[in-house]
């Protein structure tokens, strides 16, 4: 019951941790990144087994972890009204070819990092856009004036 409780808190608190650090630094993973995230499930590993190393304790450690992140994506898909908080909401970045600041520093975003991801939307310049939006997943759509 020890792994259980232990597995349950690793995962909230890494799902909030992923909520803090934001989308955008989550959709695009570097090498730097990467260690952090081996790391990191080294850390919580250690945190949630101790030094239980039976094939029991993996089994209730990652079964708690897989039916949390189940129940997760059910009450995601069951309550609309908890998909801000779990999922997170679409953000827009240029409005008819205006930059709005304010959304780009509340997402930590410069406006060269923003028109980089324009360029390689093969957009050269961000007058041309109607909307860019920040995607829950991270990703930043544009669509461009007509």
């Amino acid at each position: 019951m020890d792994i259980v409780l232990r597995a349950a808190l690793a995962f909230w608190f890494i799902y909030f941790l992923t909520r803090i650090v934001g989308r955008r630094e989550l959709s695009a993973v570097g090498p730097f990144d990467l260690i952090m995230l081996i790391v990191l499930g080294d850390l919580v590993q250690q945190g949630v087994t101790q030094s239980d190393y039976s094939v029991t304790g993996l089994v209730l450690a990652a079964g708690t972890i897989a039916i949390l992140q189940v129940g997760v994506s059910y009450l995601n898909y069951r309550f609309k009204r908890l998909r801000p908080l779990l999922e997170g909401e679409p953000i827009v970045l240029v409005d008819d070819g205006r930059v709005l600041e304010r959304n780009l520093g509340r997402e930590r975003l410069t406006r060269a990092e923003l028109e980089e991801q324009a360029r390689q939307s093969q957009i050269d310049s961000l007058d041309k856009v109607r909307w860019a939006v920040l995607e829950a997943s991270g990703q930043i759509s544009f669509i461009p004036k007509q």
